[in-house]
Order: structure tokens, then C-alpha cells, then sequence
């Protein structure tokens, strides 16, 4: 886990990061009903809107018999899933259904939470609110062995149309098929760049395994990682008024990823379960221009990549560099450049000659990550620097990174290789 000191807390969420939402998007995610019109709007898939009470009486006066099989009853302003009730089929007899764990509820049940919800029971702000029923989202077949009952969600924390963390909540028979770390799910940390599963922490302590089973939550790899990440970007396009945001997204089994909705107020238990910073993420990405969805994705993939370094000094031992090294740099037609380069810790950012970049196709539009904005002066005044995407292998390992451009044409070394780029070496001084 990343130093205390570099831990967002609450009092700095709020007062730094909270500060780039508007009224206008928090009330647009505060409120379930117009989250679904915007997505609507934006063509982003949602679950599909069942029925929408706005007032007790069409709550009494509902024909409930006409519902499918299955589906969700839930607060358009409800938080940390209060409220929820999540129907999985019909029971024998007519104005029945089974729950998520099998008990039984009957129409005049349904009819009493909605109208509990109505009166704002379960508000965000403690005021009467609407109820509404939606589809009920199928469990996908990859996740059912990690699952007790429920569906599980993949929260994402989106900063600047950069997703910068992730994790997956599994429901469990505390959290009663819910996936709400408050009400006992687990919290499991995601790799950006691959979309698998890392480390997990539940009730205040790390996991290994799902409890009751001989099941490792690490290792796990996400199906359509970048059609979520992509998702979770749109939304915030969908929703510009909110500067940073968490996106809900969940597997049908039917029909893919799904949005299922957004939070003005993402929580922070997301860092435990990552063991990494959400303050050192947030500030990488501010002030990035940032051209689309999947220009926020390639910069998250980039700046975010975990490196497994612990697993790689078990299996291979720590590997010790020398002040000058030979790597292979991969262009853009994919073949290898061999290039001599200097190991560097003193530099944060890897950097690479222009004139060398250039030759190796590596300064093509899509592959500039962004304009370095802390620029540089020289003879022709103040200049910046493109930063672009980079893979390249050190000491037999493959590193995919980013490195700033720079003119080197009278420099030994065209790359430089900085800190940033060497966990799980070390270098001789």
C-alpha cells in the first residue's frame, strides 16, 4: 500500500476533487431515473426501466402479476444500496417470488417497500423520493463460481475522462446478493492495463481466497476490459458536469457490459483494495488533454499498468542493471529496434531522442498520449514535449510504459530509462 501521506482521504476528496462536479451532474447521478435518460440520450446500454412510480396511489393502483419472472425494486435517490430488493423468479403460487436467497416475498410486500421507498426511507437527502423496477441482470457463467447469489459490479473512478482505478464487488451471503462493500460484499482490486484481478479486502481485511472456498480472487481476467473502460469514459462524455466520478458496470449475460449507474461521491475503500493511491493516480491525470474514450483508455493503460513485480523477483529473482544497458524498442510495425540506453534514476519519465522516435513510427497521432504541459525553455522559447506510448524489453522483461520526446541528437544515449520505469530492478551505482 502506497505511504499514508499519499492515501485521498474524505476531507480531500471533498474539498479538491468533489469541487469539479456541478449541481447539475450530481443531481443527474443522485437520482437513478435521469441517469438512465442521459445514458439513453448517449445510446450507452442500461438495464431496461420496468415501471416508474412518482406517486403512492399508482404504487396501490399497479397490476404487480404483470412483471416478468425476475427484476430489481430499488429507490431512484437511494445510497449504498438501501432499499433494494432483487426478485430472482416466480414462486408457486400467484403474487409470489423468491428473493436472491430463496425466501419468499408476496405482492403486498412489494407494495410496502415501495412505499417505504416513497417516503424517503432510504433518501440520499432524507427526502420523499420515486420508486421505480427494472430488469433484473443475469449473471454472466464467469462469475458464478465467485459469487454467492447476486451480480457482481465493476466500480471504475473516472478523472478528466481517465479511468484511474477500478475494482470488482462480489456479492456474498452477508451482503445478500448485493455487491455493496457497506453491507459486506467484497472489494477486489483490477490490473487497468489487463483487466485481471489483483488483491481483495473485505470487512476491513485482505483476502486470498473467497471466503468458504479454496478459490484465489487474484488472476481473474475480466471479459470486454475495454469495452467497460471505454463505457465508464462515455459516461463521463454523457455527463461532462461531473469532473470525477465512479461508473457502475455490470455483465449481462445476454447482452454485455452494462451501465447500471453513476456516483457523484465515489468511496475510497477502492484504494485498500488496489493497495495503490487514488491521490497519486488523480494528480498524474490532471490537466491531460484528452482527445476521446479511447484516448482516456490508452492513457490509463499506460500510466496505470501494474507490473506483478513481486511475483516476477519470486519466480526470477530481482535483476541488477548496470548504468548502461541494450534494450529492444518495439515500432510501429511491431519488430524489435535494438538501442543502447542509459539507466537513469534520477529522471522520473523514460525519454527518447525525436530524430529516434520519429524513425521508429512511434510519433504518429494515435500514439501521442498527451502535450507535456510542463514545458521547457530553449533558444526558440518555451517548447513542450509530446509524451507517447512505449513498450520496450530491459533485461529480458517487457515493459510497456510512456516516455516523454525529446531532442537528444547530441546526447550518447537517444533513450533514457527512469525510475518510473525500473520496479523490480536494481541498479549499480
Amino acid at each position: 500500500m502506497s505511504k499514508a501521506a499519499h492515501i485521498l482521504g474524505m476531507n480531500a476528496r471533498n474539498q479538491i476533487y468533489l469541487k469539479l462536479n456541478t449541481k447539475k451532474g450530481r443531481q443527474v447521478a443522485d437520482s437513478k431515473w435521469l441517469t438512465k435518460k442521459v445514458l439513453r440520450v448517449n445510446e450507452l446500454p442500461s438495464p431496461k426501466l420496468l415501471k416508474l412510480f412518482r406517486r403512492p396511489a399508482a404504487v396501490v393502483e399497479f397490476d404487480w402479476s404483470s412483471l416478468p419472472d425476475n427484476f430489481v425494486l430499488k429507490p431512484v435517490s437511494g445510497y449504498a444500496g438501501g432499499g433494494i430488493i432483487v426478485v430472482k423468479k416466480k414462486a408457486k403460487w400467484a403474487g409470489e417470488w423468491y428473493l436472491m436467497d430463496n425466501t419468499i416475498i408476496n405482492t403486498a410486500d412489494l407494495r410496502l417497500q415501495a412505499l417505504d421507498i416513497m417516503a424517503g426511507q432510504y433518501s440520499l437527502h432524507n427526502l420523499p423520493d420515486w420508486a421505480m423496477l427494472e430488469e433484473r441482470i443475469k449473471i454472466a457463467k464467469v462469475f458464478k463460481k465467485y459469487v454467492y447469489q447476486g451480480t457482481p459490479d465493476i466500480r471504475v473512478v473516472v478523472c478528466n475522462r481517465v479511468p484511474v482505478m477500478a475494482m470488482l464487488r462480489l456479492p456474498t451471503a452477508q451482503s445478500k446478493g448485493k455487491a455493496n462493500l457497506h453491507q459486506g460484499a467484497i472489494g477486489v482490486g483490477i490490473d487497468l492495463a489487463t483487466g485481471i484481478t489483483t488483491h481483495a479486502v473485505w470487512q476491513g481485511r485482505f483476502l486470498q481466497y473467497i471466503p468458504g472456498t479454496k478459490r484465489k480472487v487474484n488472476g481473474l481476467k475480466l471479459p470486454y476490459w475495454n469495452t467497460i473502460l471505454a463505457l465508464a469514459v462515455r459516461a463521463q462524455e454523457a455527463v461532462p458536469s461531473l469532473g470525477y466520478m465512479g461508473v457502475d458496470v455490470v455483465y449481462d449475460k445476454e447482452h454485455g457490459p452494462v451501465i447500471l449507474e453513476l456516483n457523484a461521491r465515489p468511496g475510497l475503500e477502492i484504494q485498500n483494495a488496489n493497495l495503490a493511491s487514488l491521490r497519486k493516480r488523480l494528480q498524474r491525470v490532471e490537466g491531460l488533454e484528452v482527445r476521446d474514450a479511447d484516448h482516456g483508455v490508452r492513457i490509463a493503460k499506460t500510466l496505470f499498468a501494474g507490473r506483478f513485480a513481486d511475483r516476477v523477483m519470486a519466480e526470477e529473482g530481482v535483476k541488477t542493471l548496470n548504468n548502461e544497458e541494450e534494450v529492444k524498442i518495439r515500432t510501429s510495425e511491431g519488430k524489435r529496434t535494438l538501442v543502447l540506453t542509459r539507466i537513469d534514476t534520477g529522471a522520473f519519465r523514460s525519454s527518447i531522442d525525436r530524430d529516434l522516435a520519429e524513425q521508429l513510427g512511434l510519433l504518429a497521432e494515435n500514439n501521442i498520449l498527451w502535450q507535456n504541459h510542463f514545458g521547457y525553455r530553449s533558444a526558440q522559447g518555451r517548447q513542450s514535449r509530446p509524451v507517447i506510448s512505449l513498450t520496450f524489453w530491459l533485461a529480458g522483461s517487457k515493459i510497456s510504459s510512456s516516455a516523454s520526446v525529446a531532442d537528444r541528437s547530441k546526447m550518447k544515449y537517444k533513450f533514457l530509462i527512469g525510475r518510473n520505469d525500473l520496479e523490480g530492478f536494481l541498479v549499480r551505482p
